[in-house]
């Protein structure tokens, strides 16, 4: 499996738009051969206080947003690359002003996972 992350800096004022762009996409991606799952990542740029030895907002940070797909091979993905279904799911390109440098994209393949999402009653 392969977890292929965007990792987007969107500009001060345009968080809502550009996750409402994600909350009212066509949803092509999930029709699509290998695909397993997708997730948005919201950035919360966090720091560590030594003097209160607390984790606390970082009101001077800027974090990226994460778009990560998940997929169960390499071939998967690079054939949703290559697809009607990705060309159609990209054409509406937001403004630039939106972001506040490049993307970065990433891939990486699972080596290893737990899932701690069963609910398990004490």
């Amino acid at each position: 499996m392969i977890v292929v992350t965007n990792r987007i800096s969107v500009a001060a004022g345009h968080e809502s738009d550009f996750e409402a762009r994600f909350k009212n996409r066509a949803h092509l991606v999930e029709n699509h051969p290998g695909f397993v799952r997708n997730e948005v990542h919201r950035p919360r740029p966090m720091k560590f206080d030594r003097e209160t030895g607390q984790y606390v907002d970082d009101t001077t940070g800027h974090g990226y947003y994460e778009v990560k797909t998940w997929w169960r091979s390499m071939a998967d993905f690079v054939a949703w690359t290559r697809s009607e279904s990705f060309a159609e799911a990209h054409k509406n390109r937001p403004p630039s002003e939106m972001f506040a440098g490049p993307n970065v994209l990433e891939v990486h393949e699972l080596v290893t996972s737990t899932d701690l999402s069963r609910t398990d009653d004490p």
